[in-house]
């Protein structure tokens, strides 16, 4: 089942602070923040949300294409996809540009202050979701300002049901541009301070968010799990318990690609949505957006024993 989605590709630089941020902030001085952070633990890994998706849907069997613009120094990640089968040909390369760039620091309760550079990220405007029939299922996630409008209306036109994944692009878009990408998706998934934000912007409460929605909204709370809402009422997805907390980057993406395989493959969302809550919490145990691994086997029998659900298809 092809699956689209449309995103970042970016290099990830994640610095562990081994202590909390708010211990080294001074609250009536944030108008005048001068603070530094000893980091003595540093990597560098491939990342942005369409990379981390499309690792994750590979890893769960599916067929991930990544749509997303990159820049010139793009080879060591360009041979890092070809080695684990995952197509390039929504791949757009602009020499002109670096790769996306994003440096995160993270303190011990996973709270993270991140810089951004989207180097080659607007050029993803340039390319086209296909119309030909061959895409199954869709995600726009964050990317490029104009990238992520015109993608929403051409899912659209495509008749093509897709995700809206604004994340941390939320801040780029209007209550206005928000409500159009809305319309017409199948589902909005955010956390929940990104709910927050979308409230604020367009004044919706869930039910106006599920008048604009072909299915329904999610909202991740981490730790306690995520909730459901549709047409029929809500649901609570619960929280898999992880085996470590190693790192929090990533997390997200690792849930919506389980939510993706999931609704691809024909599951009900509540199955898929299930499988995303597994998937997050293998991936929090391990230290890179894409450093973890599954044993299918294993995660069918993991999916049994915390949701009740036998493994759709077996």
């Amino acid at each position: 089942m092809p699956v689209l989605i449309c995103g970042s590709l970016a290099f990830d630089t994640i610095m562990v602070f081994p202590q909390r941020f708010k211990d080294h902030i001074l609250p009536d001085k944030t108008h005048m923040l001068n603070v530094a952070f000893l980091v003595p633990e540093m990597r560098k890994n491939f990342g942005g949300c369409a990379g981390n998706i499309a690792y994750g849907l590979n890893l769960l069997g599916s067929e991930p294409l990544p749509m997303a613009a990159v820049g010139a120094d793009f080879d060591a990640y360009a041979d890092r996809l070809d080695e684990l089968g995952i197509s390039r040909e929504f791949v757009h390369r602009d020499e002109a540009f670096f790769t996306a760039q994003a440096y995160i620091t993270t303190d011990l309760d996973d709270n993270q202050i991140t810089a951004f550079h989207p180097g080659a990220m607007d050029e993803n405007r340039h390319n086209r979701v296909p119309d030909d029939g061959r895409i199954d299922y869709g995600i726009i996630s964050p990317d490029g300002r104009q990238a992520m409008l015109e993608h929403a209306e051409q899912f659209r036109a495509a008749n093509i049901p897709y995700i809206f994944d604004p994340g941390q692009g939320l801040p780029m878009f209007s209550g206005d541009e928000l409500t159009g990408m809305m319309d017409g998706a199948h589902w909005l998934t955010v956390n929940s301070y990104e709910w927050e934000m979308i409230a604020q912007k367009t004044g919706f409460s869930h039910a106006d968010a599920l008048e604009r929605l072909q299915q329904g909204l999610i909202v991740t709370h981490g730790g306690d799990g995520s909730q459901m809402l549709t047409a029929n009422g809500e649901r609570q997805i619960p929280a898999v318990k992880p085996e470590a907390i190693a790192d929090p980057t990533g997390c997200g993406d690792a849930y919506r690609a389980g939510l993706l395989h999931g609704l691809s493959n024909g599951w009900s969302a509540e199955q898929a949505a299930s499988l995303g809550s597994l998937m997050g919490s293998i991936k929090i145990a391990h230290p890179a957006p894409q450093g973890y691994t599954i044993d299918r086997q294993a995660l069918q029998q993991q999916f049994h024993q915390h949701f009740g659900h036998q493994w759709p298809g077996s």
